[in-house]
């Protein structure tokens, strides 16, 4: 970080928490942990409330457009809290790594390219996961007159089955990084550290765990 400049970007993703200054505050305690040390000096802040949805989301975000040209202008990096305040969106992350501007999260400061990539196609699909179970299920519930949480035989059935979908999905997503590291030699164990390493979340959140990424590379039969 030896005499590194810096430009900070802090975003929030609703108006109310812009306004109670909650996410703000805790985006400025982990830059300024980051910094803490270092000879890094901040040349520019910028902040952001928005939603951050639709097809164009740096046009949604003119604070971010002057944090990058800021950062051209004087050669510097930009420095954010955390990954996911850009953007869970692989396009997107993967259009401000092609600027060729350079930046860095506090959370992951170790993170090179490829990794901030794979966290970012994660978190995407956890992000769509999350959404399509949530309209899955109520679309069965008012299809078949259940109330969702109600016990059952074929209940169980259809959210067992629903489970066994979204479990392959979630292998699918990751056959490509895995059939990529066994070419390169891995070891499974070393595909769990560098998973843990890039934030990548789990099946159900959290860390990896050996088990789980034998089930994973069961599912999928390699």
């Amino acid at each position: 970080m030896a005499n590194s400049k810096f430009i900070t970007y802090y975003r929030v993703s609703t108006t109310q928490q812009g306004k109670s200054g909650l996410g703000l505050e805790a985006q400025r305690a982990a830059v300024k942990l980051y910094l803490k040390g270092g000879d890094g000096s901040v040349v520019s802040e910028f902040e952001e409330v928005e939603t951050g949805k639709g097809s164009n989301a740096l046009d949604k975000r003119p604070q971010l457009r002057a944090a990058l040209a800021a950062c051209k202008k004087y050669g510097a990096t930009l420095l954010i809290a955390k990954l996911d305040r850009l953007a869970r969106n692989v396009h997107f992350v993967s259009g401000l790594l092609e600027t060729g501007i350079d930046f860095v999260a506090a959370d992951m400061p170790q993170a090179n390219k490829v990794m901030i990539q794979m966290h970012a196609v994660m978190s995407e699909w956890e992000r769509d996961q999350i959404s399509s179970r949530t309209k899955a299920a109520l679309a069965v519930a008012k299809e078949q007159g259940k109330v969702l949480g109600a016990a059952g035989s074929v209940n169980l059935k259809s959210n067992t089955e629903a489970r066994r979908q979204v479990a392959q999905t979630f292998a699918e997503n990751l056959r490509p990084l895995i059939e990529s590291w066994k070419d390169r030699g891995l070891s499974q164990r070393r595909m769990v550290e560098v998973l843990n390493m890039a934030r990548t979340p789990a099946p159900k959140g959290g860390e990896w765990r050996l088990s789980q990424l034998q089930r994973v590379i069961s599912r999928l039969d390699l």
